[in-house]
């Protein structure tokens, strides 16, 4: 939900239900990098609620349409982590069975010359 003026929609407060600090303070970051954005900053009412209000002020552009590139590029940036991490994780995996098909490979020509 939004919470705005109608005759200045670059300062808007919005409130988002069911989000706590993971996700508002990850939206905060990426939309202060934004040069738009003139202040960004979230709090949580009560913490018996699970709702997070978060306030964008902007050079002029519409804070809404501001929010949304925001979200959007830390959509992008978690998709981007992910293939990353996954990535890294396949590659560890191939490394190690490699490394252990090696070691074994080494220990039975050691077996071998045993004999």
């Amino acid at each position: 939900m939004e919470h705005g003026s109608y005759s200045d929609l670059s300062k808007s407060t919005f409130s988002l239900v069911d989000e706590d600090h993971t996700f508002a303070n990850s939206v905060r970051f990426i939309l202060n990098q934004d040069p738009r954005v003139t202040f960004c900053g979230y709090s949580i009412p009560h913490p018996s609620e699970n709702r997070v209000n978060v306030r964008v002020q902007t050079t002029g552009d519409p804070a809404s349409e501001v929010l949304k590139d925001g979200c959007q590029d830390l959509m992008l940036m978690c998709q981007h982590v992910r293939s990353t991490f996954g990535k890294a994780v396949n590659d560890f995996k191939t490394s190690k069975s490699v490394r252990s098909t090696s070691e074994k490979a080494v220990s039975e020509s050691d077996d071998d010359m045993d004999t």
